[in-house]
């Protein structure tokens, strides 16, 4: 960062000491443009000393995907939209055939089962289940009559979501993907943790009478952002990085000032 080019001193007009044209020997003061030495870089120094940056919501060792930084002022609308509460987006794999002590395929292996019995439209049914018991969740962690023309307009504007510290609630789960042993879900969700998604796909192995490892969590979006907003590592750059700040900013501040107003 500080080796990008820096913006030329500006200019001063000085009064310098200049031989008189009459080549007696005689000086005169003739005003002359000079840079400013004070801003000159060799005076000035580093440009930056300490760059403070934040972590939005975190990612563990063994998740991937969207993953949201706060650099210098961003760190304050790192905190706003953290404020907003908004739902995050996962792809997460799941194995039917064992289970393990931290519920991903590396863990300790536990058991083995079956799993000849399930078909899709049976994970289906578990899913509507836990989709309809984390809806009454989420109303009632909201605190909205859902009776009044507050909660009509809060529905429209697809802002119905607790506001406070809750647990974790998933707002949509459907199945993208199944291939037994193999299945892939997509979740919606609000104050999860990786972890929490994991024990969901162990918890779906129970309901069907089998057992469930995770093979992968992705987070596909964290609030307004996407995958199209990452940065491969071979993009970790400082014209890339300045590039995402600003094409990521309107869409921010936009949606600050739609949630918290």
């Amino acid at each position: 960062l500080n080796a990008a080019p820096r913006r030329a001193p500006r200019q001063q007009i000085r009064f310098l000491p200049t031989p008189a044209p009459s080549g007696d020997g005689a000086l005169e003061l003739v005003p002359t443009r000079v840079p400013v030495l004070a801003e000159h870089p060799l005076v000035q120094g580093p440009r930056f000393r300490r760059l403070k940056i934040g972590a939005g919501h975190r990612l563990d060792v063994k998740s991937s995907g969207v993953f949201v930084l706060g650099i210098g002022h961003g760190n304050k609308l790192l905190t706003d939209l953290y404020n907003c509460h908004l739902t995050k987006v996962y792809t997460v794999g799941g194995l039917f055939g064992k289970a393990t002590d931290d519920f991903s395929d590396t863990g300790k292996l536990i058991e083995k089962t079956t799993f000849d019995h399930i078909t899709r439209e049976k994970l289906e049914r578990i899913l509507a289940v836990i989709q309809g018991t984390n809806h009454k969740a989420l109303l009632m962690y909201s605190n909205i009559d859902m009776q009044t023309q507050e909660a009509y307009e809060l529905a429209v504007r697809g802002l119905i979501r607790p506001m406070d510290k809750s647990p974790p609630i998933i707002t949509a789960i459907r199945c993208l993907q199944f291939a037994p042993p193999e299945f892939q879900l997509e979740i919606h969700c609000l104050h999860e943790t990786q972890q929490y998604l994991r024990k969901i796909v162990h918890e779906i192995g129970l309901e069907l009478k089998s057992s469930a490892v995770c093979t992968q969590v992705r987070r596909t979006r964290d609030g307004v952002f996407t995958l199209d907003d990452a940065l491969p590592r071979t993009q970790w750059d400082l014209r890339s990085i300045r590039d995402a700040i600003r094409n990521c900013r309107l869409k921010v501040e936009t949606e600050i000032e739609r949630t918290l107003g």
